[in-house]
């Protein structure tokens, strides 16, 4: 796909890293899955990650992680 951030690029499979920060707590995936642009970098994370990647995040706040660094792992 095209990148709708600069508009130049084209998107290919690869791996990013996702930080996701709330309430004083910080927590990074390593490895997602992703479109990511040639140009510009930018990554698109699809729906279902997204989705793990919430439900990871929120229990690593519920169970009072201020730090958290994981590799990506399909759940």
């Amino acid at each position: 796909m095209k990148c709708v951030i600069c508009k130049h690029g084209q998107t290919h499979l690869s791996a990013t890293t996702v930080t996701l920060e709330r309430d004083g707590a910080v927590v990074a995936f390593k490895n997602v899955p992703a479109q990511v642009c040639t140009n510009c970098g930018e990554a698109y994370v699809d729906e279902a990650v997204s989705a793990q990647l919430l439900a990871a995040a929120e229990q690593s706040v519920r169970d009072g992680v201020e730090i958290d660094v994981r590799r990506y792992a399909v759940a």
